[in-house]
């Protein structure tokens, strides 16, 4: 993909380093806050700063925080690799491989993508290369959660979100397969949106009509689903019901980037998204990440100047947003605190 280096931004970013120490007192920034409506300054204060707060990775992705040991988990996709950053300690390995466990040479993003903490304080990650949602375990090793549907593997699980039950909502597009959609190992011929529950093992397919499915989250009150959807034609974000069977009602454009600038230092489609205890969505694409209110308003963009896979609210309280920006992962101070918090 193509990468616009903001000139703020002076870094020797060519290697992945095993760990990586930086001086957390005083970090680069990047890019800025552009404001589109006067909504935006009671979640983003005027004049704060994008952060990096760690560099020199390939392809970032999946962050998510780790309350119970307050630091930040995040994949690098390319790499086959989880790293954890700490405040005043920076990144370093946590886990290798991440998310293909295979012997031979396999796609360009093999390893883990979007990744969850669940109720037990265990990670949940999905699986291109496995094409599995798994589950680390404390005592050693992983379990698989689900890799199939109605006995056919998955094409390589993107995204996820746990509910407040222990539900997992993911999404299956075929990002991870080493030829995409075309790739002979496919073996469920659409991109699906899924519901896996734990407590009795099933996995149940929501929809279908989504594309390109990729970034999954939920409104706090669990009655919406939210999905991205990164097709260049429609780039949406796709709101449904939730009924009480778990099965959706019909979905409904919340969001269309199809307006939005793109080009250098604004690439990318809806991919990632995130959803703070105000309803409003935090989605990625367009060169950062775009601020929507539940009502589908665009409030602002968090524009890094680079493509932005995901974003995460995290820090003690939950009102910092991290995100995966191409080789970067910044933060911001906001106003708001993700869900979960």
């Amino acid at each position: 993909m193509h990468r616009c280096l903001p000139s703020l931004l002076v870094l020797a970013l060519t290697t992945v380093a095993p760990a990586i120490a930086q001086d957390t007192r005083n970090f680069p920034v990047i890019g800025a806050v552009e404001r589109h409506a006067p909504a935006l300054d009671a979640l983003i204060a005027p004049g704060t700063p994008i952060e990096v707060v760690s560099s020199r990775y390939l392809w970032t992705e999946g962050p998510v925080w780790d309350q119970g040991k307050q630091r930040l988990l995040f994949s690098d996709v390319h790499q086959n690799q989880v790293y954890a950053w700490v405040e005043g300690e920076g990144a370093s390995l946590f886990m290798e491989p991440s998310g293909y466990t295979g012997v031979v040479p396999y796609s360009r993003g093999p390893g883990s993508n979007g990744l969850a903490i669940n109720a037990a304080g265990q990670l949940v990650l999905c699986e291109h290369g496995d094409r599995r949602v798994a589950v680390l375990l404390a005592d050693g090793g992983k379990r698989t959660l689900t890799d199939n549907y109605q006995g056919k593997r998955f094409n390589s699980p993107n995204d996820l979100a746990i509910d407040s039950r222990g539900h997992i909502w993911f999404t299956d597009p075929p990002y991870g397969l080493p030829q995409g959609a075309e790739d002979p190992r496919r073996e469920i011929d659409f991109n699906g949106v899924y519901l896996f529950k734990p407590a009795t093992g099933e996995t149940l397919l929501l929809t279908k009509e989504v594309v390109w499915p990729n970034g999954i989250a939920l409104s706090p009150d669990e009655k919406i689903l939210y999905v991205a959807q990164s097709s260049r034609t429609e780039p949406t974000v796709i709101a449904y019901p939730i009924r009480s069977d778990l099965t959706l009602g019909p979905g409904k454009v919340l969001f269309d980037m199809t307006s939005l600038a793109s080009g250098p230092g604004r690439g990318g489609n809806p991919d990632g998204l995130k959803v703070d205890q105000r309803g409003n969505l935090w989605v990625t694409g367009r060169g950062g990440v775009q601020i929507i209110s539940p009502t589908g308003q665009h409030l602002g963009t968090i524009h890094t100047g680079e493509n932005t896979a995901n974003c995460a609210f995290g820090g003690p309280d939950g009102s910092i947003l991290y995100l995966t920006a191409d080789m970067y992962v910044c933060r911001i101070q906001t106003k708001t605190r993700g869900t979960g918090f």
